[in-house]
């Protein structure tokens, strides 16, 4: 089995207010006020998610990183 170097997370503008990160792989979201606050949160999210957790039983190398998408909607023309 080859083991994943990533884990793909996807940030979406919350329904209310801020921001709201997901992770594809594993079951962690997580959101924050701001770009960089729910970057933070969901760095510690997925330490907190993989801590004492045999990677390679994920499908994970020991030190993964994390690819962020952040993911917009398109800017619509005003008459």
């Amino acid at each position: 089995m080859k083991l994943q170097h990533t884990i793909k997370a996807v940030i979406r503008t919350g329904e209310e207010f801020g921001f709201v990160a997901e992770c594809l792989e594993i079951p962690v979201v997580t959101q924050g006020a701001t770009l960089d606050a729910v970057t933070r949160n969901l760095q510690e999210a997925v330490s907190l998610h993989l801590e004492g957790e045999d990677l390679r039983e994920l499908g994970l190398v020991e030190h993964p990183t994390i690819l962020i998408t952040f993911e917009i909607e398109p800017l619509r023309a005003t008459a």
